[in-house]
């Protein structure tokens, strides 16, 4: 063919499929059978995998990544971000639950459960002719009327967030239902952590928490809390193991000899000149260490590595070499002591040294720690230390009290509590049954299946103890349609009164789960069709997180 010439384009031919539009390999995928219901049936089977885990007595899920590495834990942050879920209307539950975690730290169960759900029931109403339009508007006015009889339901507030007591009142519920049986060890301590790191003007910052895990012996023996930073499984570098009043320099560069950035080469003639070359090395870093042990007053040296050279002179001197390879114990470390991390080896200003009470050397089981002890209240660095036989039991735990320390934040934007144990989810299932009837049009169905995807939190709860859900949520609408609006589920059988058992749920935390549960229900059911294009070769885009974000690191 002639070089001019051009190929003719794809002609499209008069009631062809929509996918004859779109590029080879496109998939699509519409209609009510092929659309909405397929993706609620997706959406459905994500909050059964999930929806069992919630509570105290929730059961665990194993997952292996692809990695090989096992994870064992009821968390549903944890079990959404392993799981990698793949089908797109199911990752907008999982991006709700992501907000959710980002928002409050806890409650992430309680959205998955809650959105799936709002899926269910709205399919038997899509079976019944309802438009999914007429649903949505049913349903954003079931969202307003529950988030407003919610306030009626406040039971108590943590007026006080420096009382220990209230605090540990107001955490062992959350603790409770991550890690059940510990609460009555743990609480007290993220309770003292929490109040210790809170300025006077009452700013929080959930990193000011630390979680250091020690593998070997119990958490009830073993944990404690530490008013500083711990480093676990390391030591120190040079020979001295304790110092007091300790003065600390940080560096992110290593300390050891310089190294030209250019390869170069050195004619050696003689054995005087190799002996004054290494000599001139030498001479160059005992200078520097002189300067910033002897000059500048400093005791205690931070840094990624320590060459030997250097830590000759470093125990020449008496003074302690700590490593720190992990750029982030390095800026927690330094932050405990309220030191400025400098990018080269200088003498520190005065302005930039740390002071820190002890920093001591500990053997905990056979983990050698060093422990940076802090008692200036200016710090506000505290670390809790735990220990269990495994590392799953390790990770469920820092799990658990990460998810407290967000709880405790979310107390200090808003005190109120609500009765928890499902108490206030079935209160609102019955005030919203009664207040379907009255509403006009079509309305009222929505409504009423709202009320009735509200009554999965108590149902859950009563299937994880063991007894009969539909007898149980059955027993349950009923004393509260007698007025017992704090009535809960009882793990150990029947029901209780929440508020008096000291059972609680953040107000702040439940009205966003709400929130976000719902909009990510809506946001699945105005999708009538999926137009996936062909996966793209190459690696799967890096997700853009927090530089610290599941950091393992204590």
């Amino acid at each position: 063919p002639s070089p001019c010439t051009m190929a003719a384009p794809p002609s499209f031919k008069p009631g062809s499929a929509f996918s004859a539009l779109l590029k080879g390999g496109t998939k699509h995928i519409s209609g009510p059978e092929n659309g909405l219901l397929r993706n609620i049936d997706a959406c459905r089977k994500l909050g059964d995998a999930v929806r069992t885990s919630l509570g105290p007595l929730g059961m665990h899920k194993m997952v292996i990544t692809h990695l090989g590495k096992m994870i064992v834990t009821s968390d549903a942050a944890t079990i959404l971000r392993e799981l990698e879920v793949e089908h797109p209307v199911a990752k907008l539950i999982v991006s709700a639950a992501d907000a959710q975690k980002r928002e409050c730290g806890d409650g992430t169960g309680l959205v998955v459960a809650f959105a799936a759900a709002l899926l269910e029931e709205a399919e038997v109403l899509v079976r019944m002719g309802l438009h999914p339009s007429e649903i949505i508007e049913g349903y954003e006015t079931a969202l307003e009327i529950a988030c407003k009889e919610l306030e009626p339901l406040v039971v108590r507030s943590l007026a006080n967030v420096r009382d220990e007591a209230a605090v540990v009142a107001a955490l062992s519920p959350p603790l409770a239902s991550s890690i059940n049986g510990l609460e009555e060890i743990l609480a007290p301590l993220v309770a003292q952590a929490c109040i210790s790191v809170l300025s006077p003007a009452g700013a929080f910052n959930v990193e000011s928490v630390r979680v250091a895990k020690v593998p070997g012996g119990s958490v009830i023996e073993g944990s404690k809390l530490i008013r500083g930073a711990v480093l676990a499984g390391t030591g120190v570098e040079s020979g001295v193991e304790k110092v007091e009043k300790a003065v600390v320099a940080a560096y992110t560069c290593d300390v050891d000899t310089s190294e030209s950035e250019t390869k170069g080469t050195v004619l050696l003639t003689s054995a005087d000149q190799l002996m004054g070359y290494t000599r001139g090395e030498e001479d160059a870093m005992e200078a520097k260490i002189k300067s910033i042990v002897v000059d500048g007053g400093v005791n205690v040296i931070l840094a990624p590595k320590f060459g030997e050279v250097a830590l000759h002179y470093i125990d020449k001197y008496k003074a302690m070499a700590v490593a720190c390879p992990s750029k982030f114990d390095l800026r927690r470390v330094a932050k405990t002591c309220g030191a400025v991390v400098l990018a080269k080896l200088d003498l520190p200003t005065r302005e930039e040294l740390g002071k820190c009470d002890a920093i001591v050397v500990e053997e905990i089981g056979s983990t050698p720690c060093v422990v940076f002890r802090q008692n200036n209240p200016a710090a506000r660095v505290a670390t809790i230390l735990i220990r269990a036989a495994t590392r799953n039991t390790l990770d469920d735990v820092d799990r658990a009290i990460e998810n407290a320390t967000n709880v405790f934040r979310c107390y200090l934007r808003d005190p109120r509590m609500l009765p928890g144990a499902g108490a206030a989810e079935a209160q609102l299932a019955t005030h919203l049954a009664k207040h379907a009837s009255t509403l006009p049009g079509l309305q009222q169905y929505a409504v009423g299946k709202f009320a009735e995807a509200l009554k999965v939190v108590p149902r859950t709860l009563i299937e994880n103890a063991g007894a009969n859900s539909t007898d149980g949520v059955a027993d349950l609408i009923a004393a509260h349609n007698r007025g017992d609006k704090n009535a809960g589920v009882n793990p150990e059988g029947g029901f209780y009164d929440a508020a008096e058992a000291g059972v609680f749920d953040s107000y702040y935390c439940k009205v966003w789960a709400l929130r976000y549960a719902t909009e990510a229900a809506l946001t699945a059911m105005r999708v009538d069709q999926i137009i996936m294009a062909k996966t793209a070769g190459g690696p799967n885009p890096r997700d853009m997180m927090p530089g610290d974000y599941g950091d393992d690191a204590p």
